[in-house]
């Protein structure tokens, strides 16, 4: 079902007649039984795989045959829509299967259907597209974990893959398989340069697209886009950093490595040249704070890449996550007077547990709780940081493991058998 445009700029009572058609759908929807979600109604754990796998099982991909032609088979994969619009890596039967060769899950294997078309993310599928992407094999540990943080249910993907809304998953890496993948977290990590960055990212929009039907102006019906669809993926700057990183103040070893999947919009640079905690921070809240982001209207979190200069200033003066969070928390308000009439009706409904009132003076907060700002150290040297809108979505990290569970503390363990 699709409830055609403009929605939320109309009169109320053209909204409502617009969407009271779906509701029928969505009640059947809601009350139907879940044996779409994993096709004969069954959950399929990941399996391991006795011994190296030569080649992906017949019934676990699509073949065709296109002419061994590098411009012949970009055009059929456009034609197909199965790109990004950029070249691709052909993923040929050898390919895939060195590709698999790091994994130790059965190519058949489904970590879940992906949303809006509901196609099985097999482990076989996963591999076609980090091929197609540009991905070593040695990524595809990164690639299936990231998978499994996007099917998260916190993450909302169905949303995010559906939305008007420029929305589109971060990909940040913890611990020591980032430095072992060289992905990048140091100067120009949302810039060209890094394979593992731009093909690791690359990738999961692939995936989304082939496997999740996120096809732009079909299903992904984001009315501008952003560049961070393409790829967006950077490791935390662990090694610049005063505090301890983002997966274990989430619980996990330091020697653990992650993957940490956030749902929002493209990064905004924050260029800060104080030289005092208290000027930089008011700063970096007011950049978050901006009438009519993602910000405003919907993050459920917010994502802030502080610079290893900015972090340094910080710390110098005592402050720990905590408290800069704290600190954010406080100073990233709107204050109505600058959010118009239409919009605040909106907000009373959206947002109301982010509202405060004092003195007859109504403010918004971002988010509304502390720990709902996500930081993370990242980039090289400069007065620089960035803030990440969010959106109706929640961050997940998950290991980068074995199929058993166990966190692999390097991926040549899978090459090794």
């Amino acid at each position: 079902m699709y409830v055609p445009h403009p929605i939320v700029s109309v009169p109320h009572p053209e909204m409502r007649a617009r969407a009271e058609p779906v509701v029928p759908a969505l009640e059947e929807i809601a009350t139907a039984s879940d044996s779409r979600l994993n096709g004969d109604g069954q959950h399929h754990p990941g399996r391991p795989t006795a011994g190296r796998v030569a080649s992906p099982p017949a019934n676990c991909v699509e073949r065709v045959s296109v002419p061994d032609d590098f411009e012949a088979v970009y055009e059929r994969f456009c034609d197909e829509q199965w790109t990004d619009g950029l070249p691709i890596v052909p993923p040929t039967e050898a390919r895939v299967a060195r590709m698999l060769a790091y994994s130790d899950l059965d190519p058949s294997c489904s970590l879940g259907p992906m949303p809006p078309r509901w196609g099985q993310a097999t482990i076989a599928k996963l591999a076609v597209n980090a091929v197609m992407a540009g991905c070593k094999p040695e990524y595809f540990p990164v690639v299936v974990a990231a998978v499994r943080a996007i099917l998260d249910q916190r993450f909302n993907l169905y949303g995010v893959q559906g939305t008007t809304n420029p929305a589109s998953p971060i990909l940040i890496l913890n611990g020591p398989i980032a430095r072992e993948l060289e992905v990048n977290a140091r100067g120009n990590l949302f810039g060209p340069g890094w394979r593992a960055n731009a093909t690791i990212g690359r990738a999961i929009r692939l995936i989304m697209t082939t496997v999740g039907g996120g096809v732009p102006q079909q299903a992904d019906r984001s009315t501008l886009g952003n560049p961070a669809k393409y790829t967006c993926c950077f490791a935390e700057n662990e090694a610049d950093s005063p505090w301890e990183p983002l997966h274990v103040e989430r619980g996990f070893a330091a020697d653990t490595s992650t993957v940490t999947a956030f749902g929002g919009a493209a990064p905004a640079n924050i260029i800060e040249k104080s030289k005092t905690a208290a000027e930089m921070l008011r700063t970096i809240a007011r950049a978050m704070a901006v009438p009519g982001s993602n910000n405003m209207f919907m993050s459920q979190e917010a994502l802030v890449v502080l610079g290893p200069e900015h972090a340094a200033i910080a710390a110098r003066e005592g402050f720990d996550k905590r408290r800069i969070r704290e600190t954010l928390l406080e100073q990233a308000i709107i204050p109505f007077e600058r959010i118009g009439k239409s919009n605040a009706e909106v907000l009373a409904v959206w947002r109301a547990k982010c509202i405060e009132e004092q003195g007859g003076r109504r403010t918004l907060r971002v988010v509304e709780k502390p720990d709902h700002i996500l930081l993370v150290v990242a980039g090289g040297a400069g007065n620089h940081s960035a803030s990440i809108p969010g959106w109706y979505s929640r961050s997940v990290t998950l290991p980068i493991a074995r199929a058993d569970g166990s966190p692999l503390r390097s991926v040549r363990e899978l090459e090794m058998g």
